[in-house]
């Protein structure tokens, strides 16, 4: 397996907000994790990230338990993470941005990857640019870039069409899909577009209360649940 969490809570300060989460992720599917907002989504990616306060219970990448290791070594095992709101430096050029995700490489490579250029043309085109010129949905372009370029094996993403553009969330689907299925990187992504979650993903996790209520393969998630567990 790679990627297990098990009985993970994990806290802001003194509250919990992901209580006992558990599951086990294979090589190369993607994972869609929904629910309302404020259950706990975004704080299941920064608990795998290593970026909450404090937790408790077992992350495993490949057996190998990384749930005491600070984030910067967590990316040499092999995670990126593009967070909610791209987080981008805007008075950084593109080139920029992507070459800080290469200092959490561990095969010391600090190029701009081909990888990025092939995929995203238009950042190739637009290497000077400072990235506050860009659009959001370039930026959101950028933000995986940069996680690209630290060569992930499970890619964690934040809510990647949030607020962008139908043109672009349907050009990101189509890199999500293409980095899954034909590059076999993993996946685990939030998201709130119900057709973008069952366009892309393998299987699904319904989250309530920083619990999981719903999980199983993609084609199980039905409107009966999306009903109870999103529908606010």
């Amino acid at each position: 397996m790679l990627l297990a969490l098990d009985r993970v809570t994990s806290y802001y300060g003194k509250t919990p907000i992901l209580k006992e989460v558990g599951f086990d992720l294979p090589q190369g599917q993607c994972l869609c994790v929904l629910g309302r907002n404020g259950v706990g989504k975004t704080t299941l990616l920064r608990t795998i990230m290593g970026l909450t306060d404090r937790a408790s219970g077992a992350i495993r990448v490949e057996g190998e338990a990384i749930e005491r290791a600070p984030t910067h070594k967590r990316a040499k095992y092999g995670l990126g993470y593009i967070p909610q709101g791209r987080q981008i430096l805007p008075q950084f050029t593109v080139e920029e941005n992507i070459l800080l995700g290469t200092f959490a490489r561990s095969d010391g490579a600090r190029g701009v990857p081909d990888l990025c250029l092939s995929l995203f043309p238009y950042l190739a085109e637009n290497l000077h640019r400072k990235a506050g010129l860009l659009s959001g949905g370039q930026q959101q372009q950028l933000a995986i870039a940069r996680a690209l370029a630290t060569n992930p094996r499970i890619l964690l993403l934040d809510e990647p069409t949030e607020g962008i553009q139908p043109n672009i969330v349907a050009e990101i689907g189509q890199t999500l899909r293409r980095l899954n299925r034909e590059l076999g990187i993993t996946l685990i992504l939030t998201e709130q577009h119900i057709k973008v979650a069952r366009k892309l993903g393998d299987a699904f996790l319904m989250m309530e209360n920083g619990r999981i209520v719903a999980r199983g393969p993609i084609g199980e998630m039905t409107d009966e649940l999306i009903e109870r567990h999103m529908t606010i």
